[in-house]
Parts: C-alpha cells; sequence; structure tokens
C-alpha cells in the first residue's frame, strides 16, 4: 500500500525527533491512511481507495463522494481519479 492519499495527495513529511537533551535525529510523519470503499451513485459502482483522514473528512462534509469529486481540484487527485472526475462531470452534464 503506498503512504499517498489518493483524494487529497498527502505524503509522509521529513522531520526530527527532538529528544529532552535536544539531540535529533531524523524521522518520517506518516499520514493515516486507510482503504476505503466509496460508493459513487452517479456511476453506479463504488471504488476502493487509499485516503487519509482528512480526507474522509472531507467527503463527509461535502455530503457525498461525487459531489466531493465535482468540486476538488484535479492536481490533488491521482491519475486514477482524474478519469473517474472526468466521467462523473460527463454523466452528471
Amino acid at each position: 500500500m503506498t503512504k499517498k492519499c489518493e483524494l487529497t495527495g498527502k505524503r509522509p513529511l521529513k522531520g526530527h525527533k527532538v529528544s529532552h537533551a535536544n539531540n535529533k535525529v531524523k524521522r518520517r510523519f506518516l499520514p493515516g491512511i486507510k482503504k476505503v470503499n466509496f460508493k459513487s451513485d452517479i456511476l453506479n459502482k463504488s471504488l476502493r481507495l487509499n485516503v487519509s483522514n482528512s480526507a474522509m473528512r472531507s467527503v463527509d462534509k461535502k455530503g457525498s463522494f461525487d459531489q466531493f469529486m465535482k468540486e476538488v481540484k484535479s492536481k490533488y487527485l491521482s491519475d486514477r481519479l482524474k478519469k473517474v472526475k472526468k466521467s462523473i462531470l460527463q454523466k452528471s452534464a
């Protein structure tokens, strides 16, 4: 499973783990990624995606997966979801 969110494009960040004595050791900050099934009402199919927790909250806020896909910018989406967005926009118009 990749460590990248397919909806928001979040990736691991680099930084330091800092001890009480102020020693710095390299570490990675991983996003909270889950595999989630989303149901598209317009396309009548479900999609299994690697999604961060913040992306799940964004989809819930918009109301549905289809509504989120209509409003999100394409630069954040994975290549697979860019095709899904295009087909959602064509069928809803």
